[in-house]
């Protein structure tokens, strides 16, 4: 179903869908309580759901829901979509988006059927990433060269002229600068979620609309990065 206050984005949804012929549209709603009348004697297997509608927004109608289908956020606004990710969507379309990235998002659909598990966490089953994991690298301090396991980095903070390195059970001072950590480390093991922070991604336990759980570690999310931890999440 659609639930969106644009007809035309009915419309281009509704002529993507024609294009794939395992969906079939059944419903049409311009507004959340259009959408509660439906649902109240229908059931759907996804909805394609706007958030800035009259009455009440998609996200607040979705968090109403007992019962949920899977959930593709069809909008302009890209601040929210955190939020969205916090209530489970499936993935996030920006207006306008064109069929190649509805396609995506429809293929991810119909992959989740049949895969528990997202491929950046399904990735450490694959020997090549275990032995990036393994690796070791010296970071220097004051007075001595530290030689760390990539697989014991937690996150990487700066202040000021120096970092903190937070190691599962240490803690390393050096004067290299977060952005030749950026630059060194494998992106496909850290990512930089902050102009002072930089996370291991296998470290992460929870992704919230502002921040990011490591260990006992509150990480703030930076405005500039959102993007960045939209990807990882997905």
């Amino acid at each position: 179903m659609v639930i969106d206050d644009e007809p035309i984005a009915h419309r281009i949804i509704e002529e993507y869908c024609t294009n794939l012929p395992h969906f079939k549209l059944v419903n049409h709603s311009y507004n959340a309580l259009e959408a509660m009348q439906f649902l109240a004697n229908n059931s759907v297997d996804l909805m394609f759901l706007d958030i800035n509608m009259p009455k009440l927004n998609g996200f607040d109608f979705l968090k109403t829901l007992t019962i949920k289908p899977q959930v593709i956020v069809t909008t302009a606004y890209q601040e929210f979509a955190l939020e969205g990710f916090e209530l489970n969507v499936s993935d996030y379309l920006l207006k306008p988006f064109s069929f190649e990235r509805f396609l995506k998002a429809a293929n991810k659909i119909t992959a989740e059927s049949k895969l528990p598990l997202k491929d950046h966490q399904t990735i450490s089953n694959d020997s090549s990433y275990a032995d990036e994991l393994n690796q070791r690298i010296f970071i220097k301090g004051d007075k001595a060269h530290h030689q760390i396991s990539l697989n014991d980095i937690l996150y990487i903070e700066a202040c000021g002229n120096y970092c903190l390195v937070y190691c599962r059970d240490d803690k390393v001072v050096t004067h290299q600068k977060i952005s030749q950590f950026e630059k060194d480390l494998p992106q496909n093991l850290f990512m930089r979620v902050h102009k002072s922070f930089i996370v291991a991604k296998n470290k992460v336990n929870c992704v919230s609309t502002s921040q990011l759980d490591i260990a006992e570690a509150k990480i703030p999310i930076g405005q500039t990065y959102k993007k960045t931890v939209i990807e990882f999440i997905r």
